[in-house]
């Protein structure tokens, strides 16, 4: 059994490594720091059976990493984790493509059950989803309830752009010319009724999507 851990912190890390042997004993763990080191290993080691996910990342969102191995690596399972709570978060996260998501808090024999249930070919669903949040928002609904009605390729600019991007840096990231990127961006202030990317910005963070300090 293969499996890669994709955190940027070292102790986070070796943590979840000295879990992980609780799986198998001849389980092996790569890990990755970022997700431009993780999309290499997962190309150099096609036999990989599980990928452990950070949403937050130094280089690239959870949901946007989650769109890179689903187009490279249609058939291995992603268990996202992260600090936080975030029931739309949640739901992004599965509708994009995750079989669990998983909080740091949890304990590790749970962490190990939802792996197996994983590795058994099912999708696990936390309770916290459930239980606090409604079904999965669909564009229609969006509109009905004040939520801004954006394609799949403006939710990936409007997260970049959430996570302090510049629209060159967007541009490289999901390969797209810089004048379609700024269309994009143009659409997204349009329908958050915004006209700057400060108020998106702030309009963004009150209906619930991740905000998160521009990574060096």
């Amino acid at each position: 059994m293969k499996i890669l851990v994709v955190d940027d912190h070292a102790l986070v890390r070796e943590g979840l490594c000295q879990v992980l042997k609780g799986l198998d004993d001849h389980v092996e763990v790569l890990e990755a720091p970022d997700c431009a080191r993780a999309f290499e290993l997962a190309h150099q080691h096609p036999d990989l059976d599980l990928v452990l996910l950070d949403y937050h990342l130094p280089d690239m969102n959870g949901l946007l990493a989650l769109n890179v191995f689903g187009k490279r690596h249609p058939e291995l399972p992603i268990v996202m984790l992260s600090g936080s709570v975030n029931p739309r978060i949640m739901h992004q996260v599965l509708a994009r493509g995750a079989a669990a998501f998983l909080t740091k808090s949890g304990l590790s024999h749970e962490l190990l059950m939802v792996i197996r249930q994983v590795l058994a070919g099912d999708v696990f669903e936390p309770r916290a989803m459930a239980n606090s949040f409604t079904p999965p928002i669909q564009p229609e609904i969006d509109a009905a309830i004040g939520f801004p009605k954006l394609s799949p390729r403006q939710e990936e600019v409007l997260l970049l752009l959430l996570a302090g991007r510049t629209n060159r840096e967007m541009s490289e990231m999901l390969e797209l010319a810089e004048e379609t990127t700024k269309s994009h961006v143009t659409a997204i202030l349009r329908a958050f009724g915004v006209r700057t990317r400060l108020q998106v910005i702030v309009e963004a963070g009150r209906q619930g999507y991740p905000i998160s300090a521009p990574s060096a």
